[in-house]
């Protein structure tokens, strides 16, 4: 039979031959069709499970209660022992406004600002979201939100301050709700009762109230409305009586935006633009006062700039704040700086201020902060605590001789030269204040009795981006650094917190901690969030102790003999600013008068900062003779009474630290014949000192004055003058001069200058000629040489100390600010004769 095959290979073979059988296969599905086919199924279940996870998230939101709209709950502030202390603002009795008696304007301030579209939408805003979305995948969620004005009474009212996206969920399906049930009108109404307008205000009522003296909202204009809605975004940044200024930038903000969008002319948006924020303001605080009321305005603060809590959260969400808070310290504090005749260095002028801060050495914790010298019954008011002044001297240790031990490992004892001096790539002079110099003197004297010109010269040979990273790494935030900057001469300025916070550092190992008032936040649902700021290795221990043994030499020898504590270990600078010549004169200021003084110092347990000035410059706003000694009394005050009855240690010497005994008059190493009166102890960094000190010779001959360290070169230490062939830089802004308590014993350059005072001693009075202005840092157009001591300096930011071991700095030399390379090299002037370095021995 034809079909029969002797085996089933031939029968295989066969039908492979046959075309027929071939059709017979099974055909494979195309690729992309089963692609398409996975990619459908999981989209499905992918979309499932989101409905279902929404759906979940709906079904845990809040039911909808009218009352709690308006009647929600501010955060509760507790000291450093967990116990209450006062609600960041009391919500209660709040008084509530009628939409219906509120002006058009008024309304359409906040619409404009907060939500554009509000009469359009369902309750969310569709486009805003995508506007959001948008910038949350470009920035990172949670960087721009969406929340329309109804969307912000449920939050506010009903829901917790989490960024995420649960939240997000039942924020929309909530706003839906709530716009099927009331009226536009109506959320508008409980939005501006609800929201919080910072000094106690609660509601649009009080807010008018309290800004105004205006009993009721329809007596509100353009202006008022605008610098009311310009308030919630950061109730405490935009406080028109904390911060005027940034309230007012804001404010017109949204009158521009309200005249975009309709609501008001070109000619009432000029008008209400051209109107300044303190002519609007009527103020009427509270009648209760704010307990701590500098502390309060800083946890807010800090509280506001945190990341994850929106600033309507703060008010509304029912917070529970542990903080920092030495009660006892901040009411010793209050009493102290708020009392009219507490010191005898307070001035009698009703304009006088004080910041003063009070931190943890070791943590970096606010323990105390004043920022004003308002009566108690004042809430709310400038604070001047967190306020940037120009530094004058306090400056010298973060920005000059820190970075120069940092980085150059220099000893108390390496050598500076004391002479005619420029500013680099300037024929500027930088002077003291007896406008003599001393020579050849160590880093030591020159911190202790703050020197300017050696001041400058470390900056120089640090270099400014060196000078200004150490300053950055201890939370100075500084932008730009010129040669002026060793002075005290910034652009910004720095306030007494950030300056308590770079202290503290030099007084913990060279550890610099944020400072921080917040330890931990608890949500009413139970969950909290710790605030421990990173700790930040800012400099090497090295560094850190050195600076902290030379400036205990400023209180017990220096120019801060005033702050001293019988018993205490401390450590401190002085820092004094001066007026220029032109206010001099048009202020009519007397001889030694000065607008602000500064004190910063610390124990191993507490650091302080101080300073007391103005808040602006006026032809009674000066402090002269004891009155410049305020900053030193506030300190010593306070720290003495922080102090009591707890165990103070003394600051330990770190093994990266080497202690060495030299002879005064040759700056050998001293031998067992070396008289007691010719040797002092001097520090070096371990691993330098063989290469930074000389031992004595078998002809040690002293009458060739103190030999420099060995290591550096003879430009560093001897008489250098910079080029004048530098074109003349442009002028930056003018930094605020610098004065400081003269320690010089007998001045005899400065017959202008006022007796000063240090620790109840009272300095000899220079002998008198005919100078002309005295100050430190006073405007000069023309002064090339240092033939005219008398005359007053062209720069702000001087600082000096004279010789001797008692008295005040006071004012030198003011700096140029526009500098901003490295110096041209200066000329080596080797050749200086060598006997000029003793001159005020």
């Amino acid at each position: 039979m034809s079909d029969n095959y002797r085996s089933r290979r031939e029968k295989r073979t066969a039908d492979q031959k046959n075309p027929k059988n071939k059709q017979k296969k099974k055909r494979k599905r195309p690729l992309w069709q089963t692609f398409i086919i996975w990619a459908l199924s999981l989209m499905l279940v992918f979309m499932t499970a989101v409905v279902i996870i929404v759906a979940y998230m709906i079904n845990q939101a809040p039911e909808l209660d009218a009352e709690a709209i308006v009647l929600s709950e501010a955060a509760t502030v507790y000291d450093q022992n967990d116990e209450e202390i006062a609600q960041l603002q009391n919500s209660s009795n709040r008084e509530l406004a009628d939409i219906e008696e509120m002006p058009d304007y008024a309304k359409e301030a906040f619409i404009a600002v907060e939500d554009e579209r509000f009469y359009s939408h369902f309750g969310i805003d569709v486009q805003r979201i995508f506007g959001a979305l948008w910038a949350n995948v470009t920035d990172g969620f949670g960087s721009q939100g969406a929340s329309t004005i109804t969307q912000q009474v449920v939050k506010n009212a009903f829901l917790s301050p989490d960024k995420n996206i649960s939240r997000k969920v039942q924020e929309q399906y909530l706003a839906i709700k709530l716009e099927q049930q009331y009226s536009k009108d109506e959320i508008l109404e409980m939005y501006v009762n609800l929201i919080y307008f910072n000094q106690g205000a609660y509601g649009i009522t009080q807010a008018g109230q309290t800004y105004f003296g205006k009993e009721e909202p329809g007596e509100l204009t353009i202006a008022d409305a605008a610098l009311l809605a310009a308030i919630p975004r950061r109730p405490t940044y935009y406080d028109p009586v904390q911060n005027p200024e940034n309230a007012e930038e804001r404010r017109n903000q949204i009158i521009s935006m309200m005249n975009e969008q309709g609501y008001i002319t070109d000619e009432e948006a000029e008008e209400a633009s051209s109107t300044p924020v303190d002519e609007q303001l009527n103020y009427q605080p509270p009648e209760n006062g704010a307990a701590y009321d500098s502390f309060m305005s800083y946890v807010q603060n800090e509280l506001e700039d945190f990341d994850g809590i929106e600033a309507s959260d703060i008010y509304t969400a029912g917070l529970k704040v542990y903080t920092t808070l030495d009660t006892e310290a901040q009411e010793q504090a209050e009493e102290l700086i708020q009392s009219p005749e507490a010191l005898a260095s307070f001035p009698d002028n009703e304009e006088f201020q004080i910041g003063f801060t009070l931190l943890d050495t070791q943590t970096g914790a606010v323990k105390a902060i004043v920022g004003n010298r308002q009566s108690p019954d004042t809430a709310m008011s400038y604070n001047f605590a967190t306020d940037p002044n120009q530094p004058g001297s306090t400056i010298k240790p973060v920005l000059d001789y820190g970075p120069a031990i940092e980085n150059m490992q220099w000893s108390t004892y390496h050598q500076i030269e004391d002479e005619e001096y420029q500013y680099p790539d300037t024929d500027t002079d930088v002077r003291n204040y007896t406008r003599d110099y001393r020579g050849s003197v160590s880093m030591r004297e020159a911190l202790t009795d703050s020197l300017n010109v050696p001041a400058v010269k470390t900056l120089e040979e640090v270099g400014l981006d060196n000078a200004r990273s150490f300053a950055n790494g201890l939370g100075l935030g500084l932008e730009d650094v010129y040669y002026g900057s060793a002075l005290g001469g910034l652009e910004q300025g720095v306030s007494s917190e950030q300056m308590a916070g770079a202290y503290a550092a030099f007084g913990n190992e060279g550890v610099y901690n944020d400072p921080h008032s917040i330890r931990r936040i608890e949500f009413p649902d139970g969950r909290t969030i710790d605030f421990e700021p990173e700790q930040e290795q800012a400099m090497e221990d090295y560094t850190a102790y050195m600076i902290t043994d030379m400036l205990k030499d400023v209180i017990s020898e220096g120019t801060g003999t005033g702050a001293q504590i019988d018993g205490l270990p401390l450590a401190g600078k002085t820092g004094t600013t001066n007026f220029t010549e032109d206010e001099m004169n048009s202020l009519n200021i007397p001889d030694g008068g000065v607008p602000d003084v500064w004190f910063n110092g610390y124990t191993t347990n507490y650091t302080a900062s101080v300073w007391a000035g103005f808040e602006s410059r006026s032809e009674n706003n000066y402090l002269v003779d004891g009155q410049t000694e305020a900053a030193k009394d506030v300190f010593r005050e306070i720290m003495q009474q922080v102090s009591s009855g707890i165990d103070t240690p003394d600051f330990e010497q770190p093994d990266s630290v080497v202690t060495v005994q030299l002879n005064e008059q040759t700056g050998e190493r001293a031998t067992s014949s070396t008289p007691d009166a010719e040797t002092i102890t001097e520090l070096f960094v371990e691993g330098e000192v063989d290469v930074q000190v000389t031992e004595p010779s078998s002809e040690n001959e002293s009458e060739n004055g103190r030999a420099p360290e060995n290591e550096e070169p003879a430009e560093d230490n001897s008489s250098d003058e910079t080029e004048d062939s530098q074109s003349d830089p442009e002028p930056a802004e003018e930094p605020a001069e610098e004065a400081e308590e003269n320690p010089e014993d007998t001045p005899e350059e400065n017959p202008e200058q006022s007796p000063e005072e240090s620790g109840g001693t009272e300095e000899e009075t220079p002998a008198e000629e005919d100078s002309g202005t005295t100050e430190e840092g006073r405007e000069e157009e023309t002064d090339t040489g240092s033939e005219a001591p008398a005359e007053s300096e062209s720069d702000a930011g001087g600082e000096s100390g004279t010789g001797g071991n008692n008295g005040d700095e006071d004012t030198g030399d003011s700096p140029p600010e526009s500098e901003t390379s490295e110096p041209a090299e200066p000329e080596d002037s080797a050749s200086e004769p060598e006997e000029e370095a003793q001159t005020n021995e």
